[in-house]
């Protein structure tokens, strides 16, 4: 990088995956000049995937989970600004205004802000008591303190990976936990349904009660406990409620600025916004995929580091592109799941059941000949080769795949 970079200034808008990774980057790629990181979150930066697994069942909190070490920061010259809002964006004067009327110049604006949960607009919710999201640490601390013998109701809306994994979390810490699902089957938006079956079994073998079609209308307070209505009749007592139903993606800053929004904040390979000093990464971007030929957004861990690389590298002058297999991973109870690849437009799955190890099985997910994901159950093997054979658009013998007695090798299948 250029000496002139010296006398320059990165802003970024938000202490996520995305954002901490990008600045630690940016300067190992020779950025000289200020890096400084705003984020209304104000504890250190921390890992979030564990929110609703260790901080949940841990009394320690997020200082053993931060995303680099507070002596970094200063090494590197790292300047934060946490519990500090950015109320807005001047593209005309490269300048944002935080919430407390001071300004900020830039050079370079990266937004990483992520999103927030979606509560959806059911009656009686906001007037319910111990209602809780799960995104911050502050939530899974809220949580684990309204949790207690007496008050041990615990009824999760929403089905989803963050349902589940909460559900998982505070079934260990002794809760009576219910899960309504309004669709047919958990996690239908993103597995076949074998994995949606073994997931809810996993989860009543824990004494956790999993009930699909479940549509919430209505919460009632009432004797010191919530009581939850659904559309079919049906009501659940709750001395928690937690909703986990999905996110709303923070774009409000962006678009207020011009940029171009579609669902998300829409970026180029290199992660740049239509202003080329705008870049954004995360969770919050719309981006084209180049090996499914489509723009896709992910709400993952990897992809917010895999962007972080690439916008950094770019503003540094070096020529690259993303280029990535999405891939994420959920803990509960024992069990890793491993996912790699994205499954939807699949009209085909092949599942295994490994016979040498318990609990051991995949699902292959082809759209045709082609192989879109695979989803790996305390597999390894399944989850690592899945991810090879993508890469490299490698045609599988699926009779091959299908018989348990061959066993998973870097050439059983081909």
């Amino acid at each position: 990088m250029s000496t002139e970079s010296s006398n320059k200034i990165c802003v970024l808008i938000g202490a996520s995956h995305a954002g901490v990774n990008f600045a630690f980057a940016l300067r190992k790629e020779g950025w000289e000049g200020d890096i400084i990181l705003f984020d209304r979150d104000p504890e250190f930066p921390y890992h979030r995937p564990p929110l609703s697994k260790a901080y949940l069942t841990s009394e320690v909190g997020t200082q053993q989970d931060l995303l680099f070490p507070k002596q970094n920061y200063e090494t590197d010259k790292i300047t934060l600004k946490l519990g500090k809002t950015i109320s807005s964006i001047n593209r005309k004067e490269k300048s944002v205004t935080v919430s407390d009327g001071s300004v900020q110049k830039y050079d370079k604006l990266v937004l990483t802000t992520g999103a927030r949960p979606f509560i959806p607009p059911i009656k009686g919710l906001n007037s319910a008591k111990n209602v809780f999201a799960m995104r911050t640490a502050e939530d899974a601390l809220n949580i684990r303190k309204s949790l207690n013998k007496d008050h041990n109701k615990v009824v999760i809306i929403g089905g989803g990976y963050i349902g589940l994994e909460t559900a998982a979390s505070l079934s260990k810490l002794g809760a009576s936990v219910t899960v309504l699902e309004r669709e047919e089957r958990v996690l239908s938006r993103v597995t076949a349904p074998e994995m949606s079956i073994y997931f809810k079994e996993l989860h009543q073998q824990h004494g956790v009660s999993v009930l699909s079609n479940k549509n919430v209308t209505s919460v009632d307070f009432n004797s010191y406990i919530n009581e939850i209505q659904c559309d079919d009749g049906s009501s659940y007592k709750a001395d928690i409620i937690i909703v986990g139903v999905g996110i709303k993606v923070n774009t409000e800053l962006a678009e207020e600025a011009g940029l171009e929004i579609e669902n998300g904040i829409k970026v180029d390979a290199n992660c740049k916004t239509n202003d080329p000093n705008i870049y954004a990464l995360g969770d919050c971007t719309f981006h084209y995929n180049p090996h499914y030929k489509k723009y896709i957004r992910l709400e993952s861990v990897q992809n917010a580091v895999d962007q972080a690389k690439i916008a950094a590298k770019t503003i540094c002058g070096e020529a690259v592109a993303y280029d990535s297999i999405p891939w994420f991973w959920s803990d509960q109870y024992d069990v890793k799941l491993q996912m790699v690849g994205l499954s939807q437009g699949y009209n085909q799955t092949i599942k295994r059941i490994e016979t040498d190890r318990d609990n051991c099985q995949s699902v292959w997910y082809f759209k045709d000949d082609e192989l879109l994901a695979v989803d790996a159950i305390n597999n390894a093997k399944a989850y690592m080769l899945g991810t090879r054979f993508i890469q490299k658009n490698q045609k599988i013998d699926k009779n091959k795949l299908s018989d348990i007695s061959i066993a998973i090798t870097p050439t059983s299948f081909i």
